[in-house]
């Protein structure tokens, strides 16, 4: 029994690029429990995700939705930079990953970033990079990630 219990949660969490349609499922609510996100337009949403979508494999935007209640779960994102340190190499950019409060606990943060990471792999990234809070640390660290250097910040708003 417990085979066909996680069968089934393996298909009905998958990992798969934005889409569209995903604004009516929940997304922009989801990256509202991440971080400030005002309320964003079905056109506002629509040019966004053309322009992101013009970037091809340069910048990828995943989610993971619920098969049952039909709304995104999780994302996370992650945009290739392309340098000229490293024999021009490339570096990954993990960003605004979020799995919603409701979800939490079933590994699919994990399942976000090991998808980001495979990607940033597959488009011969050297390394990928990411931002976190002190209280996400461990949860990146169990990623693989290591501490390094700080972050600075400055904003413009």
């Amino acid at each position: 029994m417990e085979n066909t219990n996680s069968l089934n949660e393996e298909h009905r969490f998958q990992v798969r690029k934005l889409e569209l349609s995903d604004k009516s499922k929940g997304f922009i609510e989801l990256l509202q429990q991440l971080t400030v996100c005002d309320s964003v337009s079905d056109k506002e949403f629509e040019d966004r995700f053309k322009e992101i979508s013009t970037y091809g494999d340069d910048h990828l935007v995943c989610v993971i939705e619920d098969d049952f209640s039909g709304k995104i779960i999780a994302t996370g994102s992650v945009f290739i930079e392309k340098k000229f340190i490293r024999n021009c190499g490339k570096v990954g950019h993990i960003e605004d990953i979020v799995v919603d409060g409701n979800a939490r606990g079933l590994q699919l943060g994990k399942k976000i970033v090991g998808f980001l990471l495979d990607h940033a792999r597959s488009m011969g990234c050297y390394k990928v990079i990411l931002d976190c809070s002190v209280d996400n640390k461990g949860f990146y660290e169990k990623c693989g990630f290591k501490q390094k250097e700080i972050q600075m910040v400055k904003y413009f708003v």
